[in-house]
């Protein structure tokens, strides 16, 4: 039997065209969190997740920090294991846990290891010490011109942190040339003449299950050296803490709700897999599930991983499939726009295993690896 694959009239397309409110905005968390309630050291804690679960717990952003917390319902405990470690390899971070893609720093920088953290002045990067004081930009809802707000205070880099996310969204993350050039143009107008901190930092803290993830959460001067795995101090606000991994304590455990099939099958061939073992092919409706998708294709065999997406040829209009459009956009430059030819085989997406792991437009007869959702 044939799998079916959602159909529209014109006129149902011409409405979803015409109704942008259509468009998926929530960002559902796409893993789920099981607080365990046994004591145990941190590697045994990540071996009873890797067997019962997928690991100890990854947290990507305040979100899941939220839905994590909701897990942890014993109140009598002082502090509960994630899957935080330290490696003992610095790499820079940015705070908002965006990947560092782009640098922009001075001549000679960064030139000292023991220098965590990173102002900003004249459009280029230097680093500094966790000890110095410096005013710092945050990103912000307020204003919606330019999403920044200039904090005329002066505070170490940890304090800024704590104040952007407590009264804006993090500081200022620059993914790229342009917002590296914005947030100069925003510093140059606002008159600001002194240098100021970036949310970039480094660290030597990895996750167990290999994400990329780099949030982080730690309380006022954590992590100290006490040990090399994190913990969640359970009274509020529930920040991070390190201490000995020999420690007995309870754990979270999380269950990764997209799981990579390394199955070489054709589109259709995918989304039945999907559909009888699952739930369905993956739809990517917001920048927070396509970090969780990036996280999961790297270990693809395949150079690129079948998506829920496919072309609706005589509207060349891109769907979901639940039937969504194509809101949050990822397209590798040349595809997703132009019209598709269809005469002679229909077209899906897909997302590539490596580079900056963009979608693609490709045969729906290629045989590919696939990421289903499980819930």
């Amino acid at each position: 039997m044939g799998v079916s694959t959602p159909m529209f009239s014109y006129f149902e397309v011409r409405d979803v065209v015409k109704n942008r409110a259509l468009c998926s905005v929530s960002e559902s968390v796409q893993r789920q969190y099981h607080f365990i309630n046994v004591t145990k050291n941190w590697t045994e804690a990540q071996r009873y997740c890797r067997e019962k679960y997928t690991d100890l717990a990854t947290v990507d952003n305040m979100n899941d920090m939220n839905e994590l917390n909701k897990s942890v319902n014993d109140e009598r405990r002082e502090y509960v294991w994630i899957g935080l470690q330290k490696t003992g390899v610095d790499e820079w971070q940015w705070a908002s846990g965006d990947p560092v893609l782009y640098q922009n720093w001075a001549p000679g920088q960064p030139n000292n290891g023991n220098e965590k953290f990173a102002v900003m002045e004249n459009g280029q990067w230097s680093d500094w010490s966790c000890s110095h004081t410096r005013h710092f930009i945050c990103n912000s809802s307020n204003n919606a011109n330019t999403g920044l707000v200039f904090v005329n205070q002066t505070m170490k880099w940890s304090d800024a942190q704590s104040y952007c996310r407590q009264n804006h969204i993090d500081l200022v993350s620059l993914r790229n040339q342009n917002e590296n050039q914005q947030l100069q143009k925003f510093i140059n107008e606002s008159l600001i003449s002194v240098d100021v901190w970036i949310g970039l930092f480094r660290d030597s803290w990895q996750w167990s299950d290999q994400s990329d993830s780099l949030f982080r959460y730690w309380r006022y001067n954590e992590p100290s050296n006490d040990g090399n795995c994190a913990v969640i101090i359970h009274t509020a606000p529930r920040e991070w803490n390190d201490v000995p991994c020999s420690d007995q304590h309870p754990f979270v455990c999380h269950e990764d709700k997209l799981i990579l099939i390394k199955e070489k099958l054709t589109w259709s061939e995918a989304l039945r897999y999907c559909r009888q073992n699952h739930v369905d092919l993956v739809s990517v409706h917001s920048e927070e599930i396509q970090r969780r998708v990036m996280n999961v294709v790297k270990q693809a065999s395949t150079e690129a991983v079948w998506l829920g997406l496919h072309n609706y040829c005589c509207m060349n209009m891109w769907l979901w499939l639940s039937g969504e459009i194509v809101c949050y956009q990822n397209w590798a430059p040349g595809n997703g726009v132009e019209p598709e030819d269809c005469r002679l085989e229909k077209r899906k997406g897909a997302v590539q295993s490596g580079g900056d792991q963009r979608w693609i437009s490709l045969p729906e007869t290629h045989k590919l690896n696939f990421i289903c959702s499980r819930y």
